[in-house]
């Protein structure tokens, strides 16, 4: 049942495409770290290429995700189908942390609907692709994006995000280095 794939062929990132919402995990090398695992939705996963994917890190209560990958860049991507056949696609791979100082920052971005709290970019070259059956993920129906986040950071304004992230971004819970404040 379940396949390992060379690359994200076309057929693959089609269906990518179609998925409202994934998931991202990531693990600090510490054996006593905490693991994370956080779900992502909106349109704000892309296959760049065959073997690379990025997605729009939005401003959060914390940044778990970005201090794992900036210490060890290890992270996988998981997205299920609750719409249709079934199947689940992990992308596992080493992540980079694009934040607006970084060169690529704009162009990367411009691929995504603009959001007032996005943060950063996470890219991710991808080394392992797999799929699995996915026979007891139950069927979800779709009623539409929140726009929760959206409102919340258009309220706190620039200035505003840019000391929520300073208080609540700099560092993961287990104290690793994550967000500066670019």
């Amino acid at each position: 049942m379940a396949k390992t794939h060379e690359q994200i062929d076309d057929k693959l990132a089609a269906w990518i495409k179609q998925q409202r919402v994934f998931f991202v995990a990531t693990a600090p090398l510490a054996e006593n770290g905490h693991i994370n695992c956080s779900p992502k939705g909106g349109d704000s996963i892309r296959v760049l290429d065959p073997q690379t994917v990025a997605y729009l890190d939005l401003t959060g209560s914390g940044a778990e995700t970005i201090a794992h990958v900036r210490e060890n860049g290890r992270i996988v991507i998981m997205l299920c189908a609750f719409e249709g056949p079934t199947m689940i696609v992990r992308l596992h791979g080493r992540g980079e942390v694009i934040t607006p100082s970084h060169p690529d920052f704009r162009s990367l971005v411009a691929q995504f609907p603009k959001n007032s709290g996005t943060r950063a970019v996470i890219r991710v070259k991808v080394g392992r692709v797999s799929d699995s059956c996915g026979y007891a993920v139950p069927f979800l129906d779709y009623r539409g994006e929140r726009d929760s986040l959206e409102q919340w950071a258009e309220t706190k304004g620039t200035a505003g995000l840019k000391e929520y992230r300073k208080a609540k971004n700099a560092q993961s819970i287990d104290g690793l280095p994550a967000l500066d404040h670019d």
